[in-house]
Order: structure tokens, then sequence, then C-alpha cells
């Protein structure tokens, strides 16, 4: 990737104004969301440095955030590596948002506006068009976000920084466990858990929210993780 690639690729998601370092920082994320990027695969300064056009400190920096936000592994002697979320890491992260997550879109059927509404809305046909298109990266990513953005609308912002971080987490166990599509959030499910929101019935979004997570909790299987492929720069390629 040149660097006017990676300017190009700043400007189309909204980090063009973020210091290289949290851009970078911000892609690998937004890859490993995606599942562009699986658990285990090493990130080598060299490689994204050569691939983002950055010197190797700011590569660096950049894996340290991440490895804060433990979406990456920094092992010493070895170098830094796409996080592997255990079993019982990914147990303790889905019950988390089965303990957060429908309290969160109880009070965001309280307290949504009508601009919030439109905002979901607009999100879930987002997220159908990709999953419609064949773009299952995507329509992974903003499956997380729509969560997100729920508990942001419930307006606790202690909880949504928690939640972001189990979202984030969540893509990890997904891209190692998932055992069959509905791993993946559905589109109509999100469409009723909107629309009782939209409707202000707050013990309806939040047995849907409840409901949602337990069946996606449980099209996982934690006996067995998957294994990922593809050279790093390869993967990396668009991103």
């Amino acid at each position: 990737m040149s660097d006017a690639d990676f300017e190009a690729v700043r400007k189309s998601t909204g980090t063009a104004l973020l210091p290289p370092d949290q851009a970078i920082s911000h892609s690998l994320s937004r890859a490993i969301h995606e599942h562009k990027l699986s658990p285990g695969i090493k990130l080598g300064e060299d490689e994204l440095a050569e691939v983002y056009g950055v010197s190797r400190t700011v590569v660096r920096t950049a894996l340290r955030t991440l490895a804060h936000d433990r979406l990456v592994e920094i092992k010493r002697n070895r170098g830094a590596f796409v996080a592997q979320p255990s079993p019982r890491d990914a147990q303790e992260v889905f019950e988390a948002r089965e303990l957060l997550e429908p309290r969160t879109a109880r009070e965001a059927a309280r307290r949504a506006s009508s601009a919030d509404i439109e905002k979901l809305l607009h999100h879930v046909a987002h997220e159908h068009e990709a999953s419609t298109e064949g773009d299952r990266g995507l329509a992974l990513y903003l499956s997380g976000q729509l969560h997100v953005e729920i508990a942001k609308i419930a307006g606790q912002q202690t909880i949504t920084g928690f939640i972001e971080t189990l979202i984030a987490r969540s893509s990890l166990v997904v891209a190692l466990y998932w055992r069959r599509e509905s791993a993946i959030c559905g589109h109509h499910d999100h469409e009723s858990l909107v629309r009782a929101i939209e409707g202000h019935r707050p013990e309806e979004a939040e047995a849907l929210m409840k409901s949602h997570l337990v069946d996606l909790h449980s099209a996982l299987d934690l006996s067995r993780p998957r294994a990922g492929s593809g050279t790093l720069k390869d993967l990396l390629t668009g991103v």
C-alpha cells in the first residue's frame, strides 16, 4: 500500500484527521472485525510498515493501542499477533454481553429519539445490503456496530465503553468458534429489535436482545477453534 493508497483509505474510513498510528490501529481493528485478519496471525512490524508506508515506530504505537484493547497480543521476543481468545475467554465475553446489553436495549427504548431510530434503521438496511451482496465481513462489522449504537443511545458512557470492547473481542470469538451462519447477527433479529426501540417498548427490547445474544452464543462450538490462512500483505489489500 503506497502513501497515496493509505491516504485514500484514511479518507474513505473517516480517519483522515487522525494521526498515522491511530489511523493504522483503526484500519487493523476494522480488518479484525471483518475477519480479514484471523486470530493468531503474526503482525510483523516490517511488513506492516511496508503495507502502510510508515515507520516501524508508528506501527509499534498502533499495535500497542490494539494490545490495550485486547485485539492484539504482544509476545516477548516473538512480536505481535492477532489475539486468540480461549474457550473460557469466549464464554466470559458472551456472558458479560448477556448481562449488559439487554439493559442497554431497555434504556435505549426509553430514550431513543426519531433521529436515533432513523440512524438505526439506516444501519440495519446497510447491514442487510452487505449480506445480500455477499460481503460477509462488512455485514459482520456492521452487525457489531449496531449493538454499539444501541448502547450509545442508552446514554451510559461507561457501559458503552465496556460493550465496545466486548463487541471487538466477540469478533475474534466468532472467527475462531462459529459453526453456522446464525453466529452472525441476523437482519430480521436486528430489525425486530430496532422496531421495539422505535415503539418505546423497553421490556420487549430487553427480551429481544437477551434472546438474540443467547442464540448467538449457542451457535458457537468452543471445542474446536478454526485456523486462518494467508499472508499479511495479501490479507490487508484494500483495507
